[in-house]
């Protein structure tokens, strides 16, 4: 009897330990990502991020302030892939995430990198400028009006309103 208790508590404590820290994979979350895209009439915002990355915290808080999230959720899935982790966060990464950003040339891009798709997996646009230099989380002023414009090619509705809002909420203030 003690011996099947054991048993049962290090199979328990083993398949908790490894769901915990499993990440779901990049095929895995692409798949529902254009079932919702094709279901919901939105664009793909894939954006690859990773834990130590101010920038990437700093794109994600922007993204889901009150001024500029309706605009983001009523024209974007948003998929954010965790790559590019430090040794101690590796099993942060989603599996295929190295694979996926070197896929849309984001492997020698800082981070975040980001791709836009349309719901048949297209690249739409990414966040690369005129100048092949990764926008990032746009902060200046030239780089956020370059990502109105990206988001202008990928958005089924942006207004004025959503233009003013996300300059405001995106642009650094000095």
């Amino acid at each position: 009897m003690f011996l099947k208790k054991i048993l049962l508590s290090t199979i328990f404590i083993a398949f908790i330990t490894s769901n915990s820290f499993s990440q779901k994979s990049t095929d895995e979350i692409l798949k529902e990502a254009k079932i919702q895209a094709n279901n919901e009439d939105k664009a793909i915002f894939i954006k690859f991020e990773a834990s130590w990355c101010g920038w990437c915290h700093k794109m994600t808080k922007d993204m889901k302030a009150k001024e500029t999230k309706i605009f983001f959720e009523d024209n974007y899935v948003i998929v954010p892939i965790v790559v590019k982790e430090s040794a101690k966060n590796k099993k942060l990464e989603n599996p295929g995430s190295t694979e996926l950003l070197k896929k849309y040339n984001g492997d020698k891009a800082g981070l975040p990198f980001w791709v836009i798709l349309d719901a048949n997996m297209n690249v739409i646009t990414n966040s690369y400028n005129d100048k092949n230099q990764n926008l990032g989380g746009p902060a200046s002023p030239e780089e956020v009006n370059t990502f109105i414009k990206k988001l202008k090619k990928s958005a089924k509705n942006i207004s004025e309103n959503d233009i003013e809002n996300i300059k405001k909420q995106f642009t650094l203030k000095n």
